[in-house]
């Protein structure tokens, strides 16, 4: 496993991390509860030490699953996990109706049932999820340092936020993280985004590097999802959208078969190559799927590709 350093902190964080939306149990298709579990003890021997959730993936069935699967060893890694987005009952498609929700009520009561369903005294990464239009900055940022003072919150990052609401928020908080989408589809945080960040001193965390299973050959645009996928509900997977990243598709086809890799690794890689990336998050639902991440970092890119990788020299990338 490879590390990256947290910028002014002595902590080192896996380049890979686990992501802890499928262990959910919905939304993504087919779900295999012990197989899921397997995959997270699978993620902690291979060095992985960021797990990340949210209290909305399953309306917290996510985080006490991943507890449990850590075990004793959820003291030993980086467990980030959000709030900011609540939710009420569930509706008659089994999935509940979701809101914005960032006030200080909601800091408090959403932090405690974190800590409660994972098992922990302290939060190590707790960011706000999506920003909160109907709640000022400052109330929410005026809770998270209370929670924080009182050592229930290590550090605070923002999730899904743009540039300028990371620079207003900041200026109430100290923000250690940002947690962006980002791959070969979705590469618009490249630029003034990633650069101001690493001016502030933040570091990125970003998830969705195989754009929720597209960029792994999988999908066609013949494809079809069950209610219980929310594939059916992007649009990058249908019609003119999906059309749009074949080209896409195809560049990372061919790369992996030139390495003899699967496109996963390629299009992984691809997010890893970027200097400035602390840790790249994808969802895992398999020992298979965990394996095939960490591969990713084993393979030397040749120097007629480096254009493809985004290396701006001729030096092959050394593990």
């Amino acid at each position: 496993m490879q590390y990256s350093r947290l910028i002014d902190k002595e902590v080192l964080v896996s380049k890979i991390g686990f992501g802890g939306g499928p262990l959910s149990g919905e939304d993504w298709g087919s779900f295999n509860k012990k197989q899921n579990m397997m995959a997270v003890s699978r993620a902690y021997e291979l060095g992985v030490n960021v797990f990340d959730t949210a209290d909305v993936y399953g309306l917290g069935t996510s985080e006490k699953l991943l507890s449990k699967a850590l075990g004793h060893n959820r003291h030993n890694v980086i467990i980030s996990t959000k709030f900011g987005v609540n939710w009420g009952e569930r509706q008659a498609n089994g999935l509940a109706k979701t809101f914005y929700d960032s006030s200080s009520k909601r800091v408090i009561e959403a932090l405690e049932a974190s800590l409660k369903r994972l098992r922990l005294d302290c939060i190590p990464l707790y960011y706000i999820h999506w920003p909160d239009p109907n709640t000022s900055f400052l109330e929410t940022a005026e809770a998270l340092k209370r929670c924080q003072e009182l050592g229930k919150i290590k550090n605070i990052g923002l999730s899904n936020f743009s540039l300028s609401q990371i620079k207003e928020i900041r200026q109430d908080l100290n923000v250690i993280a940002v947690q962006a989408q980002y791959s070969l589809i979705d590469n618009g945080i490249e630029g003034d985004f990633i650069d101001s960040c690493k001016d502030l001193g933040m570091n990125i965390f970003t998830y969705g590097p195989l754009a929720q299973g597209l960029l792994t050959g999988k999908y066609n645009d013949k494809s079809t999802f069950g209610d219980d996928d929310c594939r059916k509900r992007l649009s990058h997977f249908h019609g003119e959208k999906f059309k749009k990243h074949i080209g896409v598709i195809q560049k990372v086809s061919e790369i992996a078969d030139k390495y003899h890799i699967s496109m996963a690794q390629v299009a992984l890689r691809w997010v890893l190559e970027n200097p400035n990336v602390s840790c790249a998050i994808s969802g895992i639902k398999s020992i298979d799927q965990i394996d095939d991440n960490i591969e990713a970092l084993e393979f030397d890119i040749h120097s007629d590709d480096n254009d493809f990788f985004g290396i701006p020299n001729e030096t092959s990338y050394q593990i």
